[in-house]
């Protein structure tokens, strides 16, 4: 068995790391590179930067970020959000990032991927897909699961290898930041069905639920955010302004608890996920 990778994933509105819940309502949380910088010495594997509002909004605001963090942490760094063609794509590489994930300009421009692997090589382009279950199908949706498509998510998944992604990154709409777990069937129906690496995203509030992805999911690596973030929040406080990008009240209130998931909320340490693998036989990254 391979080796799988821990991945935070930070999701960005403004210069804010930010937090929502079906990737809605979303509050700030704090500095995305003091995060990413913790996280790295954490011992995390690779880190996902994805712009919440790029393609609601029609900018790519991730480039400062990218190169402010590329200076600080020396794992790979998957950035998304507002990519439309090859250009932006080349732009978030030369500040840093090490692979480009795609979700939205694809669905109108599914050359993109292919045009992006032949450029760049297929190591460095993911797709991304944001998948709802909407009547005992999985749906794929777009500008961060504001658009519906009429796509089905494992065909769909399927296009997006054959088109030259090197990579998927699979977020559940219904489980992100709920705390209930991965959508296990939609990731193993995916992971089935593709020849490249899958990522699971969304859902995860305990270790429990980390190995449970990987074991009957058939995850090659997880993304997970409030299980981390709210582990170390506490430790990072940055002495920077906060834009009025998201909801401030976390930060207001120094951090306050997070009392709608107490009751399913397992926030741990990233070795404290790794440790937990090792007692289920799963291979984790040192």
């Amino acid at each position: 068995m391979h080796a799988v990778r821990i991945i935070p994933r930070l999701d960005i509105k403004g210069p804010n790391l930010v937090k929502g819940v079906h990737l809605e309502g979303l509050r700030v949380l704090g500095k995305p590179w003091d995060f990413a910088y913790t996280y790295y010495k954490a011992g995390a594997d690779e880190l996902i930067y994805i712009d919440a509002v790029a393609s609601l909004y029609g900018r790519n605001n991730l480039l400062d970020i990218v190169r402010k963090t590329a200076e600080q942490i020396f794992i790979p760094l998957t950035v998304g959000g507002g990519v439309r063609n090859v250009d932006d794509i080349k732009n978030l590489l030369r500040a840093g990032a090490d692979k480009v994930a795609i979700n939205t300009a694809v669905i109108t421009n599914p050359t993109l991927i292919t045009e992006g692997a032949m450029a760049f090589g297929s190591q460095c382009i993911v797709g991304s897909l944001q998948v709802k279950k909407i009547n005992n199908k999985y749906i794929v949706f777009t500008d961060n699961a504001r658009e519906r498509t009429e796509l089905d998510a494992i065909e769909w998944a399927q296009k997006l290898v054959e088109l030259g992604a090197g990579e998927l990154l699979v977020t559940s709409i219904d489980q992100e930041g709920t705390g209930r777990g991965y959508e296990v069937e939609l990731t193993r129906a995916i992971a089935q069905n593709v020849s490249v690496p899958v990522i699971a995203c969304g859902g995860a509030a305990n270790p429990e639920h980390i190995s449970e992805i990987i074991i009957n999911g058939k995850a090659d690596a997880v993304a997970a955010s409030s299980i981390f973030h709210y582990k170390y929040a506490e430790q990072i406080n940055s002495m920077e302004q906060f834009a009025e990008e998201g909801n401030l009240a976390f930060i207001k209130n120094a951090r306050g608890s997070l009392v709608f998931m107490q009751d399913r909320l397992k926030a741990s340490t990233i070795n404290e996920v790794k440790e937990y693998l090792k007692t289920k036989n799963i291979i984790c990254r040192k």
